[in-house]
């Protein structure tokens, strides 16, 4: 055998080498991810079945609150309204004027099964968020893990504050515009409850995602696709698109629960723009850094 089919041999074998300890590597992170994944699940479960355990309380308190007239939001108005002399129309005062039907010989149960399981992801997203962290903090420098923590806190506090201002202010204001909406007296509202509880859940969560706009402008500042100056040259198309979404989500005649819904929104897209802002200025102080050395 020659020295060159030797040569060729060893690098072949060395190569061949490398690929599968690239092969075991990406296998063991697999098997990593699998178990944070695992851990995550099971929590989601445990917080499903708490839920599904307690389900006479999540359903008359939580989920049909909205409904009620002794919801918070609802008794805040009546202060507000007594207050400031808005008329007794402000005030909410008796229970919302439909009634809650099943069409489904197995409605009920799925409606529980449902409404359990999503509550208990609700509640464990901030766990999920953690392994995830978990995950993929040791593959980060000392640097990057200080400002990946922050990010996750600000991630978790955002989705939780959104899903607060969902519940409280968007839902029971959409709820008690929409049952009290006719076409005509003769027609009565019986909504189903597939419908009543996919409205609460789609504009609770809803709120709770747009609530991250600044996270995704964090994403989106640090790859350079958005800059604080687009931003801020967007600033009066943002404003005619949260008016607009204000409108939608909550389609009620008067402006103040507009006002009530848009104003968080116009709070959180000047919150981006100093988040951009400061991802740009530590881009700019890293480049002066990297130019400055010797």
């Amino acid at each position: 055998m020659s020295n060159t089919e030797s040569t060729d041999i060893v690098k072949s074998v060395k190569e061949r080498g490398k690929s599968l300890e690239a092969e075991m590597s990406f296998f063991d992170h697999l098997d990593v991810l699998r178990k944070h994944l695992i851990r995550s699940s099971l929590a989601i479960v445990v917080l499903t079945s708490v839920a599904f355990a307690y389900y006479d309380f999540i359903f008359d308190t939580i989920i049909m609150g909205p409904k009620k007239y002794t919801f918070w939001t609802y008794r805040m108005m009546c202060i507000i309204g007594d207050k400031f002399n808005l008329g007794p129309d402000f005030c909410v005062s008796k229970d919302i004027p439909f009634n809650i039907i099943n069409t489904e010989m197995a409605g009920q149960f799925t409606l529980q099964m449902n409404s359990s399981l999503l509550i208990g992801v609700v509640l464990g997203a901030p766990y999920l968020l953690f392994e995830l962290w978990l995950f993929i903090k040791p593959a980060l420098h000392e640097t990057e893990r200080k400002s990946a923590t922050g990010f996750t806190g600000y991630a978790v506090l955002l989705f939780m504050l959104g899903i607060l201002f969902g519940y409280y202010i968007i839902t029971p204001l959409s709820i008690n515009f929409l049952a009290n909406y006719t076409v005509s007296s003769i027609i009565q509202n019986q909504i189903t409850i597939d419908s009543y509880l996919s409205s609460v859940a789609t504009l609770t969560l809803g709120s709770g995602f747009v609530f991250e706009l600044p996270i995704l402008i964090f994403i989106l500042s640090k790859f350079g696709i958005i800059t604080p100056k687009i931003m801020r040259n967007s600033r009066r198309y943002a404003t005619v698109i949260i008016l607009i979404i204000a409108a939608v989500v909550t389609p009620t005649p008067d402006i103040l629960t507009m006002l009530t819904v848009s104003f968080p929104l116009f709070l959180l897209y000047e919150l981006s723009i100093v988040v951009s802002a400061r991802v740009e200025r530590g881009k700019k102080k890293a480049e002066l850094e990297f130019y400055a050395k010797p």
